[in-house]
């Protein structure tokens, strides 16, 4: 592929990625705003902040293998015409229930924009260009991350809430401008490419990661033993279980779950969870804690992310040398444990810290997670063609969920130890610092076992590749003799 025609499919990838995970950010920040101008109780705005969430992680399956039924092109289109209209939507939005439906709208058309993107990566780009596309998309992702809580305040304080889904318009437009770079595939004679996708398993896969996306949220909010938490998470078990069982039995399955016996595959997608339940987790209850604990403002709560985001972005170009150099189990390790060290900086801050006393946490999540930029890349390199956008869906799935449980996992613990704090006299502020750095602690154990995941799983694919080109090096040399003899 030529360059011209490779770079608006790069920046395609980059906004993209930009705007879905935007919209998890930008709008908690506009809620107070919200609830006062729409009238809503508690519980309605709880899911406005959570049905994106929700749709988004449960329909990310379904999305990937319509990448592969029909191609990137035609779902990454339809994707991001669905996320645009309901943005529209969500902005006009004049009562509770409109903005509810709108936000879950959002969500299923972030399903399809994101395991099609992923899959344009490996299906459209040529080799050489893949590391440098995923570390684009990396970036759009820590940027929207960090950029979400300033923009979301910047708006809702000087234009009002409604442009904090109007933001997305413009980025919606130019993704689907851009959208048009992408290969067109082949249409074959026959039977629709739809009638093979597995419709049980769609059910069962939404169904599964519906419920434990809402049970870890609810259950992190309001506590693991309230109504209707265990429920659920019941309910998601039995749905995995028989999705399982249907996979294994469909003839066109949703999920081919032979792919899991791919090491770099199993390996990559569960360092990416370690990964994500830390970081999400200090982004979230970060924001917290400056404002509720420093009295930081919404936007200078925002503000305290951004140099992370830069060095981020500054150094993911040189991840894939550093891995092609030193190899990528040795370079994704050292920046999750780069990570995990930043998390327990982080989580040691007190109750005067500073802006600037912030920054060498956070400066190290920012450096570790560019160094786990090939992560990706390599979790999905061994997959046929045939089964990307199916990959593409499992990580995507893995991502979002991880997330969830990032913010579930931090907040129980926070939870639990700001009330025993609370209870023996401690002060408001200082109970939720404790409760905090305890979280923040346990999300550091995941990330570092994230690290000795990959390390696993990439020194076995390193390995393999060192006999590969040992093999055909002896290959050659026998051959060289051969010919000299004769």
């Amino acid at each position: 592929m030529d360059r011209v025609r490779t770079l608006p499919i790069m920046l395609g990838i980059a906004v993209t990625g930009f705007i879905t995970t935007l919209d998890n950010t930008v709008v908690n920040v506009a809620l107070p705003s919200v609830q006062r101008a729409l009238g809503l109780d508690l519980q309605d705005l709880e899911w406005v902040g959570t049905s994106y969430v929700l749709s988004f992680g449960a329909l990310l399956l379904a999305g990937g293998r319509l990448a592969d039924l029909l191609s990137c092109r035609p779902v990454l289109v339809a994707g991001l015409t669905v996320f645009t209209a309901a943005s529209v939507a969500g902005g006009l939005a004049t009562d509770g229930g409109t903005l509810i439906l709108a936000r879950t709208v959002q969500g299923v058309g972030a399903a399809l924009v994101i395991p099609a993107t992923l899959a344009v990566i490996t299906g459209h780009l040529p080799a050489a260009r893949r590391a440098l596309a995923v570390g684009l998309w990396t970036g759009a992702l820590a940027v929207a991350l960090a950029l979400g809580p300033v923009l979301g305040g910047f708006l809702t304080e000087h234009w009002g809430w409604r442009w904090v889904f109007f933001l997305n318009v413009p980025f919606g437009v130019l993704g689907l401008l851009l959208a048009g770079a992408v290969p067109a595939a082949v249409r074959r004679p026959g039977p629709s490419p739809l009638r093979r996708l597995d419709v049980p398993g769609v059910v069962l896969s939404a169904a599964a990661l519906y419920l434990l996306a809402y049970g870890l949220l609810e259950g992190g909010a309001h506590g693991f033993a309230r109504w209707p938490v265990p429920q659920c998470l019941f309910a998601a078990a039995l749905a995995a279980r028989l999705f399982v069982a249907r996979e294994v039995r469909a003839a066109a399955p949703l999920l081919d779950l032979g792919l899991f016996r791919d090491r770099l595959l199993s390996g990559g997608t569960a360092a990416q969870v370690l990964w994500g339940i830390g970081v999400n987790g200090v982004f979230f209850f970060t924001t917290l804690y400056l404002q509720q604990v420093l009295g930081f403002s919404a936007t200078r709560a925002g503000l305290a992310f951004l140099p992370l985001a830069l060095a981020l972005l500054a150094l993911t170009p040189f991840a894939e040398r550093l891995c092609a150099r030193w190899g990528a189990h040795r370079v994704i390790a050292a920046g999750l444990v780069l990570v995990a060290w930043g998390l327990v900086q982080v989580s040691m801050t007190g109750l005067r810290t500073s802006y600037l006393g912030l920054q060498p946490g956070l400066l190290l999540i920012g450096v570790g997670s560019a160094l786990t930029t090939p992560l990706t890349i390599r979790s999905l390199a061994a997959v046929p063609p045939s089964r990307n956008g199916m990959a593409s869906g499992v990580v995507s799935a893995a991502r979002e969920i991880s997330g969830v449980f990032g913010i579930a996992l931090v907040g129980v613990v926070l939870t639990h130890t700001r009330r025993a704090e609370l209870a023996a006299g401690s002060d408001p502020r200082t109970a939720f610092l404790d409760g905090y750095a305890a979280g923040l602690r346990l999300a550091a154990g995941c990330v570092l076992g994230g690290a000795l995941v990959t390390f696993w799983a990439l020194r076995h694919r390193a390995g393999a590749a060192r006999r590969h080109r040992a093999g055909a090096a002896r290959r050659h040399r026998r051959t060289g003799r051969s010919l000299s003899h004769k």
